[in-house]
Parts: C-alpha cells; structure tokens; sequence
C-alpha cells in the first residue's frame, strides 16, 4: 500500500478497534500494576466509538474530517487521562492534515508529529519521563526521516514501528514521572510503560495494515 485513502482509514480504525478489544485485559494488567488498571478499558471503548464515528461519517468526509471526528469522539467516550491523550493526538493529526486526499509517507509523517505534539503539550512530559511521548517521539523521527529520503509508505511505517519497538523496551529502564505510576518510583523500573505500549499497539498496526496491501 503506497497510501492510505479515506476508506482506508475508516477500516484502520476497525482493525484499531480489534486489537483494543483483544489487548483489553493485557493492558488492565500491564496498567495495574503501577496504575488504576483502567486502561484497557479505556482504549477498548475509545477505538470502538471511534470506529462507529468514523464508518457513519463515511470516506466522502476525507482524511481530515474523519480524524478529527475520531478524536472529538474519544474525547467524549473516554474522558480519562489516557483517552484525552490519545483524542489530542489525533485531533492535531486532522490538522496536520487538511487538504490531503490520502496519506503517503510524508503526511504520514506529519501525522505522527502533530499527534506527538499535541500528545506532549497535553500531558506536560517530556522524554524519558516513561510515558507515551517515549514512543510518540521515535515514531515522528523515523517517519521524517524516511519522507525526506523518499521512503514508500509500507517501508517508513515498518521502520517506524521497529523504532517505536526499540523505544518501549527502552522505557522498562527509566522511572515513571507522570500519573499514578509516579507515586511507585522505583518500582516501576523493570516495567515498560502501560501508555507507550498504546503507542507502539497503534503505529505497529498502521504498518501491518499498509504492508498488507488490502
């Protein structure tokens, strides 16, 4: 797949929408540990309205329109702190890209810059403070990379979801400094982080979705 259309984009939130649903009790776990164990939920209710959103608003709305309806829609559905950031994320995404009639690789790239941003902004972190951005950030570096050497789709999302791997590994060595996991400390060294673990779920998917050329 060299790009992703409006009809595409309505299925990825489906396939989004599956995988939230089959992660659901691994992230309630992963998130209990440190945290208040809502996330799985979170997420699951999210990606499932989003998905009912975006298939009734239907592909003649674009790219644009139909982010900026998934994210309106979170933000609605799953008013927690995980929800909120996930609703900024690709509410600025939809700005990032208006007036694009599919997604290729570098407003693939734009996309993931402005959701790290607005991600960022949003939650007052920065790098290495164990959170989302911790992902978010490897993801909107990869992918510009790519646009700048004229990477196709399929090969500059592949590339981004190995450095978004790399990057959640990484975070099971730093120590929470946000939310409820910061009140653990040193406990939460050893763990990789229940929100960047989203991250890395939603940009391995988009490229698993790309390569599959459906």
């Amino acid at each position: 797949m060299d790009a992703i259309k409006a009809s595409d984009l309505i299925r990825l939130f489906e396939t989004w929408k599956s995988l939230f649903a089959e992660q659901r009790d691994f992230l309630i776990s992963l998130d209990g540990k440190v945290g208040d164990s809502d996330l799985g939920i979170t997420m699951s209710k999210a990606f499932a309205a989003a998905a009912e959103a975006v298939a009734v608003e239907g592909e003649a709305a674009g790219i644009s329109k139909l982010l900026r309806t998934a994210g309106a829609t979170m933000a609605r559905t799953a008013p927690s702190t995980m929800g909120t950031l996930t609703a900024t994320g690709f509410l600025r995404a939809s700005k990032a890209t208006e007036g694009a009639d599919v997604l290729r690789t570098g407003e693939a790239a734009g996309f993931w810059r402005a959701f790290r941003d607005g991600v960022a902004e949003r939650g007052k972190a920065k790098l290495g403070d164990k959170t989302l951005l911790d992902v978010l950030d490897p993801i909107a570096v990869a992918l510009e990379t790519a646009a700048g050497s004229g990477e196709p789709l399929a090969k500059a999302l592949a590339a981004a979801a190995d450095a978004s791997e790399r990057a959640l590994e990484a975070t099971k060595s730093m120590l929470a400094q946000h939310g409820k996991a910061a009140a653990f400390q040193e406990k939460t060294i050893g763990l990789q982080d229940a929100g960047a673990t989203v991250g890395y779920f939603l940009i391995k998917t988009m490229a698993e979705f790309a390569a599959s050329d459906r």
